[in-house]
């Protein structure tokens, strides 16, 4: 028993930390893997050695991806794409169902970029689009928020999902596959409930606003705005894809060629390239800064990632896989468990992507008891962490703040409206999960 009692102290301490006393995560994470080291019974040798490979495995494999991943969504929201993305659908909507717009545009700039970066970006179209038709504020900033939400917890190479794939040894390919397809219900659910129920809080663009001053950005046309999104997916989809036993290719250097190509370092750094050739018009100084500014964005996410993974490695060390395997043996719970300590770990600090990391480094010496050590276990082991690190964003998360007040929203409808969405998406998403378990686990 004493090494739950550890186990839970090391996660109060984490979400004490982080929460109440604003302590980076970073820093939390790697006091909390040394303490738990400690408690656990290793020796300073081995903790230290435990840590150092922990953060060093995990950064190996992933931290270039962060970085890529972070340059395109840079490069995204400097030259206009994520607006031409948005502009692109509304387009295709109409502006009478411009909500279910920005929920699709949503979905295809968060992959990339980050959701409170994505909401910026877009907020001011949400403006524009409330000048012209008149829908609610409330009812265009839950649908935009639903969509950004739902492939930030699920789609790499957002780095959330990504480093939980890391830390579990998931395959990226099929995350992203089967990521996919539960985000796009996961993103209609919030839009369903924006004009199901948000459309009773009447929230305009007031008169003093500033005006989208058209022009002011050059947008792309959209297929330059997609292929830095595009590219990088299809790479590495296709690797997962010949990847599998089924699928045999006759031609050997067709195979290494996808190989290459489809590794997620080579498929997103394919998206940085491909990102700076469709901004060629702009200059050198230009995309030495855009680079710059992903690359500080992407510094803090790596560091947190790194210490995800020193502190799991720690749990490994310990006999903390043993022990929750003896007590788990008798229980069927599956893929519940990571979307309950997520979805705990998330509503008590409130960073979706510190709840994605820290969930995952502890459930990584757990696979083998709750069923998940095989392929499709470490892919749905991911997806449930996601599902509960949206469950839910509230007073503690910067998300909501970002939500309520780029959409003129007060705090009590951006609780009714926000917070409640990410509530309903958090259990769809685990309904979803469940049900594919049921056929493939």
């Amino acid at each position: 028993m004493l090494i739950f009692i550890y186990l839970a102290i090391t996660i109060g301490f984490i979400i004490f930390a982080t929460a109440k006393y604003k302590i980076h995560p970073f820093l939390t994470l790697i006091a909390a893997s040394l303490a738990m080291g400690l408690m656990g019974g290793l020796d300073t040798e081995t903790i230290i050695k435990s840590l150092s490979e922990g953060f060093g495995n995990t950064l190996k494999s992933i931290g270039i991806v962060i970085a890529c991943g972070s340059i395109i969504g840079a490069y995204l929201e400097r030259t206009g794409s994520a607006k031409s993305i948005a502009e692109s659908l509304l387009s295709l909507t109409g502006k009478e169902k411009s909500p279910l717009a920005m929920n699709l545009t949503g979905f295809l700039v968060s992959i990339p970029v980050f959701c409170d970066s994505g909401y910026v970006i877009l907020s001011t179209l949400n403006r524009a689009i409330n000048r012209k038709t008149g829908i609610s504020l409330a009812v265009l900033g839950t649908s935009l928020a639903a969509g950004l939400y739902a492939t930030h917890v699920f789609v790499p190479p957002t780095p959330g999902p990504l480093a939980a794939a890391s830390i579990l040894g998931a395959d990226i390919g099929l995350v992203l596959v089967f990521g996919f397809m539960i985000a796009v219900p996961v993103s209609l659910i919030g839009w369903f409930w924006a004009i199901y129920y948000c459309s009773r809080f009447s929230i305009n663009t007031e008169s003093n606003d500033e005006h989208i001053q058209e022009g002011e950005i050059h947008s792309p046309n959209i297929l330059m705005a997609l292929l830095p999104i595009v590219i990088p997916i299809l790479l590495i989809t296709l690797k997962s894809l010949i990847d599998h036993p089924s699928i045999v290719l006759e031609n050997f250097y067709l195979e290494r060629l996808i190989t290459f190509f489809g590794h997620p370092i080579i498929a997103i750094l394919s998206g940085v390239f491909i990102a700076m050739i469709s901004a060629q018009n702009y200059s050198t100084e230009q995309h030495f800064n855009w680079v710059a500014d992903g690359l500080k964005a992407a510094g803090t996410i790596i560091l947190i990632t790194g210490a995800g993974g020193a502190f799991g490695n720690i749990l490994r060390a310990t006999s903390l896989g043993d022990s929750i395997s003896q007590e788990l043996i008798g229980y069927e719970i599956g893929v519940l468990l990571p979307f309950i300590i997520a979805a705990f770990l998330k509503t008590a600090q409130g960073s979706s992507t510190v709840s994605i990391i820290t969930t995952a480094a502890m459930i990584a010496p757990l696979l083998d008891a709750l069923g998940l050590s095989g392929e499709m276990g470490k892919v749905l082991a991911v997806l449930s962490i996601g599902a509960g690190a949206m469950t839910i964003s509230h007073l503690n998360d910067s998300y909501f703040w970002v939500v309520s007040q780029f959409s003129s929203m007060n705090t009590d409808t951006a609780l009714r409206c926000h917070t409640v969405t990410t509530l309903f998406q958090g259990l769809t998403a685990i309904v979803l999960i469940q049900v594919v378990s049921i056929f493939l686990l």
